[in-house]
């Protein structure tokens, strides 16, 4: 479901509501059939607006399931990431390699 199918349901409910209301002042029915037919519009109505809404909770829960998803993923490769940049800040500083340069090293190269 996308933005412009959202902006359509108003359109959509307020084409229905204008259809009832001419088809009322110019249907030849009597007041009976017309309570009939305005009752059996009105749970058309009904139906189709908790259709989407049950349709737009859906898809707002699944996109509220993947946010969280993404936001442990991304944490977890956060965390990872922090972790193993304490432990080669520790092994450096607990015995340097042969291959970093020293201090003195550095200044021989002068």
């Amino acid at each position: 479901m996308n933005v412009e199918e959202d902006k359509k349901i108003p359109y959509f409910l307020l084409g229905l509501g204008l259809g009832v209301a001419v088809g009322i002042l110019f249907a030849p029915k009597s007041g009976e059939e017309t309570r009939r037919l305005l009752k059996s519009k009105t749970e058309e109505g009904k139906e189709y607006v908790k259709r989407r809404a049950d349709e737009m909770l859906h898809d707002a829960e699944e996109v509220i399931e993947r946010g969280k998803r993404t936001v442990v993923r991304q944490k977890e490769q956060l965390v990872s990431a922090v972790e193993a940049g304490k432990q080669a800040y520790r092994e450096s500083v607990a015995s340097p390699s042969a291959s970093a340069p020293t201090s003195d090293d550095l200044i021989e190269g002068v």
